[in-house]
């Protein structure tokens, strides 16, 4: 079966979608089969891979109106041994033409369970907000939410409300949402606030803070605007090294192997 993991912030510039292109082609270079679907209408993780989303023919947008079943809009990318869902601007306008749709929050878990069992993994790219794409792609996680917290003093505001909407889907849509594990993102050693917000974050989520750290990197920043994930454009820096252990957590948690 396929694993489904969602990534979600409402506060941007976190690292969400460097997290989830990069762990994906990560898990990708370990042999598992992976599609990232890009619920943001920024399309971030759409040209972090090398699409161009204006030239993108359909998506998410259409795979959330139910215009063209989700397998003919998939694009593979060879080099990466990756598969992607890309976005385009056109989404911008799903959540108001699904407002009066029936099930509007559950359209992508719809959508995606026409893929169970292709993939290994489905890793889910929300948009900085907690609007209707946000609960969509909540509601389609079925293995749980992976939350990048970047390592400074107002991310930690912003995840005790992100607590609280899951709180809250759980209650209402999905009862048995959860949260995968928090990923302590842009990580600065030389600041003392850094490290007082990882050792924060890891008393209130003991259980559920990856171990691995990812350090705030010029590579890392530069590598999208090349459409390359982190491990083709510097595999050697200390943010591929510290993506690809991530991975290795995520599969082992996940009671996967890894040579």
């Amino acid at each position: 079966m396929t694993r489904i993991y969602t990534f979600v912030n409402q506060k941007g510039g976190v690292g969400k979608t460097t997290t989830a292109i990069n762990l994906g082609a990560y898990l990708a270079q370990f042999g598992q089969r992976v599609l990232v679907v890009d619920l943001d209408p920024q399309a971030n993780a759409t040209s972090s891979l090398g699409a161009d989303k204006n030239a993108v023919r359909g998506g998410t947008y259409d795979a959330l109106l139910g215009l063209l079943p989700p397998e003919a809009l998939v694009l593979h990318n060879e080099r990466l041994k990756l598969s992607l869902l890309p976005s385009s601007p056109a989404l911008a306008g799903a959540e108001v033409e699904l407002v009066n749709e029936l099930a509007r929050e559950s359209r992508l878990k719809q959508a995606l369970a026409e893929l169970d069992g292709r993939y290994d993994y489905i890793l889910i790219d929300c948009p900085p907000s907690l609007g209707l794409l946000t609960i969509n792609g909540m509601v389609a996680a079925r293995d749980g939410v992976i939350i990048p917290v970047q390592c400074e003093y107002l991310a930690l505001e912003g995840l005790g409300l992100l607590t609280q909407t899951i709180q809250r889907i759980r209650s209402v849509l999905f009862p048995d949402l959860r949260v995968r594990g928090l990923v302590l993102t842009m990580f600065d050693p030389r600041t003392n606030l850094a490290a007082d917000v990882v050792r924060e974050v890891k008393k209130h989520f003991p259980e559920q803070t990856f171990q691995t750290i990812i350090p705030r990197s010029t590579r890392l920043a530069e590598a999208p605007s090349y459409g390359l994930p982190i491990s083709v454009y510097a595999p050697s820096s200390a943010g591929a090294k510290a993506y690809e252990l991530l991975a290795r957590e995520v599969l082992q948690g996940d009671g996967i192997q890894v040579v």
